[in-house]
């Protein structure tokens, strides 16, 4: 689908009516039965930060405990952790494994292979042999694991000391950094499928897995796909959760090439839609008024089943954890982070823990200690700041004294603060 000959859109997807798909798709105004659900229902949950999971499932399921999501991954493991898209780790169905090691998996994979195969033919203890020890290392982890039994990190160091290579991550930048090469292999494996993240030794607040095969784990390796058929699947679960969103939106999020994205939303059958900007109101930031803004807006992609609107969801509001789904749905986020989003995501994407009012982010919480502190960046009005009152209590309760330490925190919690607009709690 050539950009030139993209058809116009003859249906239109306002600011409001984006906010509203976006409060009932995601469980915001009407919750998710459970872990795996919430979690089915936004294509996966973000896994980076151990705790993240179980913030974000709080967040949607009525009475959610940790306990809940352990058995879904743990015990019941009907949902897996997978490193995938733009090689973040997720917590996702284990019905959606193979589209996910045939997709964007399969990407991550042949990324770490080569990149870990330059950084071993530059290690001078080396003879330049970095695909063939890559390719040994795998073999030998893989054998190792065959007895069933899970093993972290430092427990298969130990057992296969023949594996114990260093090398420079990063060599020539200011980031380079020595480092054991087994936990590369161990990536590079886990991206292709051949190995997964067992059990957590870590507790739910941190992340220490143990390594295993997939047929000791779910009694069968991960079934093969073709994989433009996983990227098509990808894409179709994103355009019903998300949708609509840009082809930018989905290229993005799916870590793949705009080229394949099309393709897919050929396939798919996607319909155009228009998606015009916000209009500003008196007061905040300019004046109000059909095409003040001077901008027509975007073209966006609905599945063809999916082009009614939505109605409107009534105030809400949420606390979410940072890399939540619903932050990171979409690379264009100025329709709900607004003039928020330097305090809220660092100077990459990635986003903090953040508080809702109504579809736009309003300001930014954390707990390093435990109890939930809250900063506000606007007035939200008497209403909506008693709920969030109302949900910090709740998720301090539910803490217990619990901290959470997101790998990314919102920048207004970095030593920055807002003079004169900023609102805590505790």
């Amino acid at each position: 689908m050539p950009a030139a000959a993209r058809p116009v859109p003859g249906l239109v997807v306002d600011v409001a009516q984006r906010r509203a798909r976006l409060a009932r798709r995601h469980g915001l105004v009407v919750p998710f039965d459970d872990a795996p659900t919430a979690s089915r229902q936004l294509v996966a949950l973000h896994g980076t930060d151990a705790s993240g999971p179980y913030v974000a499932s709080w967040a949607r399921v009525p009475g959610f405990t940790t306990s809940d999501l352990d058995a879904a991954l743990f015990e019941d493991r009907t949902l897996v952790r997978h490193l995938a898209m733009r090689r973040t780790l997720w917590v996702a169905d284990a019905a959606l494994l193979p589209a996910l090691v045939a997709g964007p998996g399969a990407r991550v994979a042949g990324q770490e292979r080569r990149r870990l195969v330059k950084e071993l033919d530059l290690d001078p203890a080396g003879d330049g042999d970095g695909e063939a020890w890559l390719d040994a290392a795998a073999a030998r982890v893989v054998a190792h694991l065959a007895d069933g039994r899970p093993r972290t990190a430092t427990e298969l160091r130990a057992e296969l000391p023949e594996l114990g290579r260093t090398v420079v991550a990063g060599p020539g930048t200011r980031w380079s950094t020595t480092m054991p090469a087994l936990p590369r292999v161990l990536t590079y494996l886990a991206a292709r499928g051949v190995l997964l993240r067992g059990p957590n030794r870590g507790g739910w607040t941190s992340s220490r897995p143990a390594w295993t095969l997939p047929e000791t784990w779910l009694g069968a390796p991960v079934a093969q796909v073709d994989a433009d058929a996983a990227h098509d699947e990808l894409v179709g679960r994103w355009l019903r959760a998300f949708g609509p969103g840009t082809e930018r939106d989905v290229t993005w999020w799916l870590g793949s090439t705009l080229t394949a994205v099309r393709r897919s939303l050929v396939t798919l059958g996607a319909v155009p839609v228009l998606l015009p900007p916000e209009v500003p109101t008196v007061g905040a930031g300019g004046a109000g008024g059909p095409g003040a803004s001077g901008d027509a807006g975007e073209i966006g992609y609905l599945l063809p089943d999916d082009l009614d609107p939505v109605p409107d969801v009534g105030p809400w509001v949420a606390l979410l954890p940072g890399l939540d789904p619903t932050t990171m749905g979409w690379a264009g986020r100025d329709w709900y982070l607004g003039p928020h989003a330097s305090e809220v995501v660092d100077s990459v994407g990635n986003a903090g823990p953040t508080a809702w009012v109504d579809g736009r982010v309003v300001g930014a919480w954390a707990a390093a200690t435990g109890v939930v502190e809250l900063a506000l960046l606007e007035d939200v009005g008497r209403r909506a700041r008693a709920a969030i009152d109302a949900e910090v209590a709740r998720l301090t309760a539910w803490l217990a004294g619990g901290r959470v330490a997101p790998s990314f925190p919102s920048p207004l919690f970095g030593g920055r603060r807002a003079a004169g607009t900023v609102g805590r709690t505790g």
